[in-house]
């Protein structure tokens, strides 16, 4: 396979990015697969960027929306797939705050209560040790966690 000029590269990543939210550090992989040089990937970042194909603030805010409501993540999970992606902080921690509360509740309740109907048993301390882990699993809060099963903190010590 012939490398692809910075013309093709461009119109290739622009697709790319046109397709759904990108980030750089995605854009950038898949430019190194293209076999994209280094300095012509900072070029064609840089008019991506320009251009409003790729906008890492509203790429975090459509991540932390889609995996609140489609995924049912927590706040925690959220932030370290965003890290992961070597998005900046400050980006991250906007988008996270302008989650709706009480969606997030929301969501965590639904959480709990699929695990509650999965486990089919007595609502003993075992049951909810699995129900605290699973909604921990998936990135909520221990305290909020707590608060949505009705688990005294003093029966965690």
């Amino acid at each position: 396979m012939k490398p692809l000029s910075e013309a093709e590269a461009l119109n290739k990543a622009a697709a790319y990015c046109t397709s759904c939210e990108r980030c750089i550090s995605e854009v950038s992989a898949k430019l190194t697969v293209w076999g994209v040089d280094c300095a012509t990937q900072r070029q064609i970042l840089e008019r991506l960027q320009s251009e409003k194909f790729i906008d890492e603030s509203r790429y975090c805010r459509a991540f932390v929306n889609d995996k609140v409501r489609f995924n049912h993540w927590g706040r925690i999970k959220i932030h370290a797939a965003l890290r992961e992606k070597r998005l900046p902080q400050n980006e991250i921690s906007e988008a996270i705050a302008q989650i709706d509360e009480e969606l997030y509740i929301q969501t965590l309740a639904a959480v709990i209560a699929a695990k509650r109907r999965e486990l089919k048993g007595a609502d003993d301390y075992a049951t909810k040790q699995k129900i605290l882990r699973h909604a921990a699993s998936r990135g909520f809060e221990p305290q909020l966690i707590m608060d949505a099963i009705k688990f005294p903190a003093d029966e965690m010590d």
